[in-house]
């Protein structure tokens, strides 16, 4: 249904962000059907229940490393060569404020934001002599269906987050 109503520069495609053959695929189709790639965007992400540091289990650590921090590894492990191939490329990858001012009984979503803030960093140094651009962005939290992992429901909660925001309100 999008893809007919945006038109046909759209393709769609299943895949697993945990999963370097999913990024292969999706960069093989960007290619064949448009003719090159030249961005990658990682805007995968999952968020954790606020919880003890110590009370998280490991299937619950594991989505969040799969999907927050490998899939920035597998995304650039995708087009990493082709973007190299034509000198050029960008990859941004979307982090977030919890990566840079942690809240409390988010540690292991806050290290995972700080581990993509890292690695953007670590990724636009080596990349560059390639002309290469990679840069992250850190949105505050958003008034997405996620927003209710991290709060709960109920506008109290919502108001509380709200107040601590500077510009006083969540992104969009």
């Amino acid at each position: 249904r999008v893809a007919a109503e945006v038109g046909k520069n759209v393709r769609p495609i299943t895949g697993d962000v945990s999963t370097l053959a999913s990024f292969e695929a999706a960069a093989d189709l960007a290619r064949s059907a448009f003719g090159g790639l030249d961005i990658l965007v990682n805007n995968a992400g999952v968020a954790q229940p606020p919880l003890a540091l110590e009370t998280m289990d490991e299937e619950m650590f594991d989505r969040i490393a799969n999907v927050n921090m490998r899939s920035i590894y597998n995304g650039a492990r995708a087009v990493v060569a082709h973007f190299k191939s034509i000198k050029s490329g960008a990859i941004l990858n979307v982090a977030s404020t919890g990566g840079v001012s942690p809240r409390p009984n988010l540690t292991w979503y806050n290290a995972s934001k700080g581990w993509a803030i890292a690695a953007t960093r670590a990724m636009a140094v080596e990349l560059a002599p390639f002309g290469i651009r990679v840069n992250a962005i850190n949105p505050v939290a958003g008034d997405t269906p996620l927003l209710s992992t991290f709060i709960g429901s109920g506008e109290e909660n919502r108001a509380r987050v709200v107040a601590t925001i500077p510009i006083g309100r969540l992104s969009t």
